[in-house]
Order: C-alpha cells, then sequence, then structure tokens
C-alpha cells in the first residue's frame, strides 16, 4: 500500500506514526512545505515570554524519527496539484524548484490552517506579523525585543496568552477585537467581565467593538493601528484574528463547509473513498449541536489523525464527536470550557437554559477555600448537557473533562445532580460543586393535589 501524506503538524504526525506501526510494510511519503514538522503552536505564548527557555521541547517529533519508522520525509517539498482521479499528486522542492510527480493509494490530507489576514491597507509593513508556526514565533521574539509598545489584534486564546507574556516582559500593550467581549466563541459573559477587569488591572488597554481599518507607518514600519473609531500608536502589531482550513488543493474535489474545511466522516474518510483528512483542514462531528463544525484544536487533531491510520483500510473505529474542550490560564486564573456557551446556543436558535453558581470548592474549615465559578448549559426540553465553564484560582479545570464525557455521553443536569463523586476536605465538599450546579437546576418535584374518595 502507497501513501502519501501532505502536512506534518498534530494531525499528520499522529496520523503518520500510528500508520507506519499498524501497517510496516506500507510505503509512506510525507509532503512538508516547511522546515520543521510537528511543532506545538499552542506552546508560542510560554515560548515568547521566556517561560519556555527551549524551544526544542516545543517538538514531539522529526524526520529523524521518522525515518526510524519506515518513513520518508520531503521537507521543503510544496505539494502544488492533486489529481483525485488519477490518484498522483505535484510537489515542488522550494530549494531547487524542481517539480516531481507521484501516486498513491491512499491520500491524507492534513495541511492544517493558516492565519487569516484581511486585506487591510498596511498590512505588509514591517513589524506586522502573523503568529502561528515555529518561524512566526521566532520572529515574535526578535522584533519584541527593542520596541516599547506591542499591540495585538484578535481577542482569542492566542491574543490573549501573547497580550499576557508581553505585559509580563514590561511592554505597554493594546488588545484590539471587533467584538465587545474577549474570548467571546468560549466563554460567556460572566468569565469574559473578570478576566477583562484582570487584564486592564495589569495595565492592558483593551479595545473592544472596533475594527480595524488599516495601519499607518514610517519608514516602512508600522507606527499606529487605524480602527472605525480611534488611532492607536504602537511599535509592533501581531495579527491574530483566526484560521482558516489549508484546502486549496482539494477545492471542488471533496465535500467542504463553505469556509473550506473538508468533510469527513465517523471514519475520517472524505466523500472520495481513496482521501482522509483531519486537523486543522477538516470539519468533525460536534456533539453539543450534533452537527459538523470546524473546531481548530491540537486535541482535535491528534484523536482524528490517530483514527485516520486506524480506518484507512477498513472503517473499524469512528469517532465519538468532540465537545472542543479547552482551557487557558490568564495570569491567578485558572479557566477552561466545553461545548457551547449560552450566548452561542441562543445564537444557533438552541433552545437552552444556565445555571451558574459560585462557592467555596471545599469546606471553609480548611485553611484555604477558594472560590469557583461554574456554568453548566442544557436544552430546555431535553435537560440534556451542551456546555459548561469554569474558572478559580485553585486549578480545577480537570472538572471540565468531567462535563466533557458527559455532554458525549448526552447525560442531562438532573444526572449531574447526583453522580458518585469521592468527598475529601483537601480537595472538595460533601457535594461536590459538579453536584451543587446541578442541583440548582433541579426543578421542584411536582405534587398530586389529594383527592378525597
Amino acid at each position: 500500500m502507497k501513501i502519501a501524506v501532505v502536512g506534518c503538524t498534530h494531525a499528520g504526525t499522529a496520523a503518520i506514526v500510528n500508520t507506519a506501526k499498524l501497517y510496516p510494510d506500507a510505503q509512506i511519503t510525507v509532503y512538508e512545505r516547511n522546515d520543521n514538522i510537528s511543532f506545538l503552536s499552542c506552546g508560542i505564548a510560554l515560548y515568547v515570554g521566556g517561560v519556555v527557555k527551549d524551544p526544542d521541547g516545543l517538538f514531539y517529533s522529526s524526520p529523524e524519527q521518522l525515518k526510524e519508522l519506515g518513513v520518508e520525509t520531503k521537507m521543503l517539498h510544496e505539494v502544488t496539484d492533486i489529481d483525485t482521479e488519477g490518484r498522483k499528486l505535484t510537489a515542488r522542492n522550494l530549494e531547487t524548484g524542481e517539480e516531481i510527480t507521484d501516486t498513491y493509494d491512499k491520500l491524507i490530507m492534513t495541511t492544517g490552517s493558516w492565519p487569516i489576514i484581511p486585506n487591510f491597507e498596511g498590512v505588509g509593513l514591517e513589524n506586522v506579523l502573523l503568529c502561528k508556526n515555529y518561524n512566526h514565533s521566532n520572529t515574535i521574539i526578535e522584533k519584541s525585543k527593542d520596541v516599547r509598545h506591542v499591540t495585538v489584534v484578535g481577542a482569542g486564546y492566542i491574543g490573549i496568552e501573547l497580550v499576557e507574556a508581553f505585559q509580563m516582559n514590561g511592554k505597554e500593550v493594546t488588545l484590539i477585537d471587533a467584538e465587545d467581549r474577549i474570548l467571546n466563541k468560549y466563554l460567556d459573559a460572566e468569565f469574559t467581565d473578570r478576566i477583562q477587569k484582570s487584564l486592564t488591572d495589569k495595565g492592558i488597554e483593551l479595545v473592544l467593538g472596533e475594527k480595524v481599518s488599516r495601519f499607518e507607518g514610517q519608514d516602512g514600519k508600522v507606527t499606529a493601528v487605524v480602527t472605525d473609531k480611534g488611532e492607536y500608536r504602537t511599535d509592533l502589531v501581531i495579527l491574530c484574528i483566526g484560521f482558516r482550513p489549508n484546502t486549496a488543493l482539494l477545492k471542488g474535489k471533496v465535500d467542504m463547509m463553505p469556509n473550506g474545511a473538508i468533510l469527513v466522516d465517523r471514519y475520517m474518510r472524505t466523500s472520495n473513498p481513496d482521501i482522509f483528512a483531519a486537523g486543522d483542514s477538516a470539519a468533525i462531528y460536534y456533539n453539543p449541536t450534533r452537527q459538523n463544525a470546524y473546531i481548530p484544536l491540537a486535541t482535535n487533531a491528534v484523536r482524528m489523525g490517530m483514527l485516520i491510520a486506524r480506518n484507512l483500510v477498513n472503517p473499524t473505529m469512528p469517532y465519538m464527536g468532540t465537545q472542543g474542550t479547552s482551557g487557558i490560564k490568564i495570569y491567578e486564573q485558572n479557566i477552561a470550557g466545553t461545548g457551547v456557551t449560552e450566548a452561542a446556543a441562543k445564537a444557533a436558535g438552541m433552545a437552552v437554559q444556565a445555571v451558574t453558581i459560585e462557592d467555596s470548592y471545599r469546606p471553609e474549615f480548611m485553611p484555604t477555600a477558594e472560590k469557583v465559578l461554574i456554568k453548566v448549559i442544557y436544552e430546555t426540553e431535553s435537560r440534556r448537557i451542551v456546555g459548561a465553564q469554569i474558572m478559580s484560582e485553585v486549578d480545577l479545570t480537570q472538572s471540565i473533562n468531567t462535563i466533557s464525557v458527559c455532554i458525549q455521553n448526552e447525560m442531562t443536569v438532573d444526572q449531574l445532580a447526583f453522580i458518585d463523586f469521592f468527598f475529601q476536605p483537601h480537595y472538595n465538599k460533601p457535594w461536590n460543586f459538579l453536584n451543587t450546579v446541578g442541583q440548582a437546576a433541579l426543578e421542584p418535584v411536582p405534587t398530586r393535589e389529594t383527592v378525597s374518595v
């Protein structure tokens, strides 16, 4: 069996390693246009902020390691065309310009995503940077050494983590986003209001509800970001607006979502039975809404990649779907979420309710008993849990993994109220806070009228 893999980050590496182990006689060729593979982009802010000193730890594989598995890795090779009917591809060596063609029996598309780059005036100015891969992170570190003010455009996870890193490194920081709340795709207002206050308390300037219109510069370098409502002087701009799937090679050749994400079934198969896709290039089944969705997370990518290997010859192991579970640490706060937010659910036309509690996570007689804020979103009629969020100065984020399993297994908020959790005063109360939030959502027990006979 001849297998071609296009792209080698999270999903690609997982697919390649597991395929090589399951099919030791297969001929596997990897095409990667970058000069490195398997970079953990979620560690960029830690690297930029100096928490991670040695970037080698951000790579979990290499061409040498793949070679030990019998895999041929063609670095700095960009695939330029895929003939899906003839099952062949064309690639260009980016060092020599030489073009080569290759055939395949099975094609694995793990081409990932690329930052959205709006066509702003001045976007090509020096010191307007992207944040996605290892080379980007090195450029950010180098360019930020001698600047006083940094502006981050985009208040998602990466943007927030970079803002914190720059502030802790002594920079003046501005965060700009067109939405009126930070992290609005991941958290509801009860959480983002508190996070925004912690950012402003640290001196970070939040510019929310403003759309960037252009960048201004002097001598070829950026000097200001201009929005529809104001102008903000700066020395460095990092664009963190979002990502779009890198799938142009298969446009019109397999089924895709409107944003270009490749549609796959539970076995990672595209609409072409010889082509599999995973990671940031693909859409996957989203359990809270019971629909396909584009959720570019490393956790989804590695699971999908591993399942490609398991299903490459025969459909044997279906994907259980995703909840889009994620977490972030912002200063002292440990934050995590799973499933849909209340705002997103209502925007999608889902009939939902939500319950939020704030309580001490363990008995007050303990030396410390920090507060935990937790919210659970559930369907009004079925009472099926579809989302949850948590925040505390104590790391209680693993509780969101528990809720993720609840969503995956279609449990109700009423069942959450009585799940068996252990009690030990070091860790929790006799009623775990997950039980407590479920109990807060319980409806009154219906009563019967007494009938005289």
